[in-house]
C-alpha cells in the first residue's frame, strides 16, 4: 500500500477524522482521551456494518487486530488499515515487527509505551484531543495532533560535540565537517544509546543528528531529557540520504517530486521505513555516476565544498563553523 488515506469514523455523538500517510502511526496519550473509543468504534463497524450506528468512510478496508491469534488473523489481511489497541503485548515483540514488515498494510497502534522494535517516524506520533469544531451539532469531534515533529528541538545552537546514531555515510560526512571546524564527532552505534550519552554529558553543547523517519521510539525520553536544556538540540531529517536528496545536488525534477509527496511513492511492503526508501532512491539515482552513493562508505565527492555547502544549508538553525570564524 502507498498513498495518503483519510479515515472518518463517526456516530451521532462522536466523530474522528484523520489522515494516514505512512505504514506506521502511533497514538499516545493518557486515559479518557478517546484512543480506545476509536478502536472500539472501528471494531463495532467491522463486526456488524449494517447493524451499528457507527459509520466508517475510507478508501481502504479497516480491521482491528488483537489477541493471541493475531498472526493468523493478519495472514488474512492485505492492502488494508489495521488498528491495534494498547494491551496487546504482541506489539512489543520482534515477531510482530518481523511479521508486519512483510505485509502491504498500514498500521495504527495505540500505545503509551515506546516500541523500540518498530521504525516509526517522529512525525507520526499523535495524541487525540477534543475540538469544538462540531460543537453546535452536539457532536464531539476528536482530532489528531502531532506530539513531535522533525523540527521540534532543532533550536539554535553552536555545538561543541555532534553525535550520530550510526557509523555509516552520515557519520563519515559529519566527522569530516567536525574535523574541519575543530569539533568533536562521535557515533552512538544505535539510536538507543543516544539517551544514555546525553544523560552522561549534561553540561556539554551537543547536537544530535538522527534519522527522524525511525527515531520515534526514542523521542519521548530524549525530549524529556533535553526539553529545558538550551545546550542540547536535535536535528532529525528523515535520513542522511533525504538530506542529500533535498540539497539539490542531483538536480533532478523527478527527485524533487518524490520529496514533495513521498507517501505517493513508498510501497509499505517493500520499505518498512522511509529511511530505507530514501536510501534506495539515492543509490538508484546516482548509480554509475560520479555521485554514486554507498550506505557504508561515503563517496568523497560529497565532501567537495559545493556539496558540503548544499547539504549543510538544510540545517538552518545550527552553526558548525563558529569556533573557527570567531577566533
Amino acid at each position: 500500500m502507498k498513498g495518503k488515506h483519510r479515515i472518518i469514523v463517526s456516530t451521532k455523538r462522536l466523530k474522528y477524522d484523520f489522515e494516514l500517510r505512512r505504514n506506521l502511526t502511533i497514538i499516545r496519550g493518557d486515559s479518557a482521551t478517546g484512543k480506545t473509543t476509536l478502536v472500539d468504534m472501528i471494531r463495532e463497524y467491522v463486526n456488524n456494518p449494517s447493524g451499528t450506528p457507527v459509520e466508517l468512510v475510507c478508501d481502504k478496508k479497516c480491521y482491528v487486530l488483537e489477541g493471541s491469534l493475531w498472526k493468523g488473523q493478519l495472514g488474512e489481511i492485505s492492502d488494508s488499515i489495521v488498528f491495534i489497541d494498547e494491551g496487546n503485548e504482541f506489539i512489543r515483540t520482534e515477531e510482530f515487527a518481523g511479521t508486519i514488515q512483510k505485509t502491504d498494510n498500514y498500521y495504527v497502534i495505540v500505545s503509551r509505551e515506546s516500541l523500540p522494535t518498530l521504525p516509526y517516524s517522529v512525525e507520526e506520533i499523535y495524541g487525540i484531543r477534543t475540538s469544538g469544531k462540531y460543537g453546535t451539532l452536539k457532536q464531539i469531534y476528536h482530532e489528531f495532533y502531532r506530539l513531535y515533529g522533525t523540527n521540534a528541538y532543532q533550536r539554535e545552537i553552536m555545538p561543541e560535540v555532534i553525535i550520530t546514531e550510526d557509523s555509516n555515510s552520515g557519520y563519515q560526512f559529519f566527522k569530516q565537517i567536525c574535523r574541519e571546524n575543530q569539533l568533536e564527532c562521535e557515533t552512538m552505534n544505535g539510536k538507543s544509546n543516544i539517551f544514555h550519552y546525553l544523560n552522561a554529558h549534561k553540561d556539554e553543547k551537543i547536537l544530535v543528528i538522527a534519522d527522524g523517519a525511525a527515531f520515534g521510539s526514542e523521542m519521548d525520553r530524549v525530549q524529556k531529557l533535553i526539553s529545558d536544556r538550551k545546550n542540547m538540540a536535535l536535528y532529525l531529517p528523515e535520513s542522511f540520504e533525504w538530506l542529500i536528496l533535498s540539497s539539490g545536488i542531483l538536480k533532478k525534477s523527478t527527485v524533487m517530486a518524490v520529496l514533495h509527496t513521498p507517501y505517493d511513492y513508498v510501497e509499505s511492503e517493500k520499505y518498512f521505513s522511509w529511511e530505507r526508501f530514501f536510501t534506495a532512491i539515492l543509490i538508484n539515482e546516482t548509480k554509475d555516476t560520479y555521485l554514486a552513493y554507498l550506505k557504508r562508505k561515503l563517496n568523497p565527492v560529497y565532501l567537495n565544498d559545493s556539496a558540503k555547502e548544499a547539504i549543510l544549508s538544510q540545517m538552518t538553525k545550527i552553526r558548525l563553523d563558529w569556533k573557527i570564524n570567531d577566533q
